[in-house]
């Protein structure tokens, strides 16, 4: 759960999905958000840029680019609903180099009817990349949605199956058959 709010502070990263804003707090990151990103954030007053305190996420995602990390360790404080806070952690089971269907979330999370409210929450993502909302796609396995744009999606999906070498689940597949 997330703790009340404190100072925010930020940094910037160069990618090969173009710019990442990184934001965290003290209790954990709270942001990733691309430029152009459909819901980025919307209160910045008050944010400190503190480089320092974000290398450990920067260094992360650089291993991650380079084809060397499959998983992330970080401390996480998104902000949203308990039901958004139900899905990001779905999501974070999805593996690497994997995808599944919108439906098979919402199974995985008792909800096996709210598909629409999972891809919702899906989109209000607030740590993408980290919390693999990318790894979510449509039940007929077509790309939908994303909320750095279609082509980072296809760029993120691809650049996983270059370095894992495995195909990805099929979409209608429950997260639990790992």
């Amino acid at each position: 759960m997330p703790r009340p709010d404190s100072a925010t502070v930020f940094s910037t990263m160069p990618s090969p999905v173009g710019e990442l804003l990184l934001t965290a707090d003290d209790a954990g990151v709270t942001g990733l958000f691309m430029d152009a990103h459909r819901h980025g954030p919307v209160h910045t007053e008050g944010w400190r840029r503190d480089d320092e305190r974000l290398a450990e996420v920067r260094r992360q995602l650089d291993e991650y680019f380079a084809g060397t990390r499959r998983t992330f360790d970080l401390a996480l404080n998104p902000r949203g609903t308990d039901f958004q806070h139900a899905v990001w952690r779905a999501l974070r089971e999805i593996p690497y180099a994997r995808t599944c269907s919108y439906g098979a979330v919402a199974s995985a999370i008792g909800n096996p009817k709210g598909v629409r409210a999972v891809g919702l929450a899906n989109g209000r993502n607030p740590i993408s990349i980290i919390v693999p909302c990318h790894r979510v796609v449509g039940s007929d396995g077509s790309l939908t949605g994303y909320g750095g744009g279609i082509e980072r999606k296809q760029w993120l999906l691809a650049h996983e199956q270059r370095f894992a070498g495995q195909p990805s689940l099929f979409p209608g597949e429950s997260l639990d058959k790992r």
